[in-house]
């Protein structure tokens, strides 16, 4: 599972769901973006090897985001994210059993919904992320 952490909102900007924790998993993340990618600015990700491959670098420099990797034994660097991958595993993952791919990708699609559009984000103003987004607020 990837999902991609939009700071602007706190919401979750992309995602994905897959076999492997690969570069692949990470581009399919960035083909969920509803926004064009020329709008992101900073690609923050943590030190894992996932996201050590040079697909990821093209996409980088094809639209011209910026790339920034956590500094090593500082997991702060990457908060808004571990936070929000906690989430989701506690209130999704571990409170289910999977016996398919299918399965997670159908329920995390309900949660990202959910999470977008009705959880309301005390760093928002008790608002949800897209309701912080329509109404042109920024953090």
């Amino acid at each position: 599972m990837c999902l991609l952490a939009g700071l602007a909102n706190r919401g979750i900007a992309g995602h994905s769901v897959g076999q492997a924790r690969d570069a692949g998993l990470v581009l399919a993340a960035f083909a969920t973006l509803d926004f064009p990618l020329r709008d992101v600015q900073v690609f923050h990700t943590g030190r894992g090897g996932e996201f050590d491959d040079t697909r990821i670098d093209e996409l980088l420099d094809v639209f011209d985001i910026k790339g920034s990797l956590s500094r090593k034994g500082n997991p702060y660097d990457n908060a808004v994210a571990e936070s929000m991958n906690r989430l989701l595993k506690k209130e999704l993952v571990y409170r289910n059993h999977y016996t398919t791919i299918e399965q997670l990708r159908h329920d995390l699609n309900d949660y990202v919904w959910w999470s977008d559009d009705q959880w309301l984000h005390s760093t928002l103003g008790y608002r949800s992320p897209k309701e912080f987004t329509e109404q042109g607020l920024v953090l």
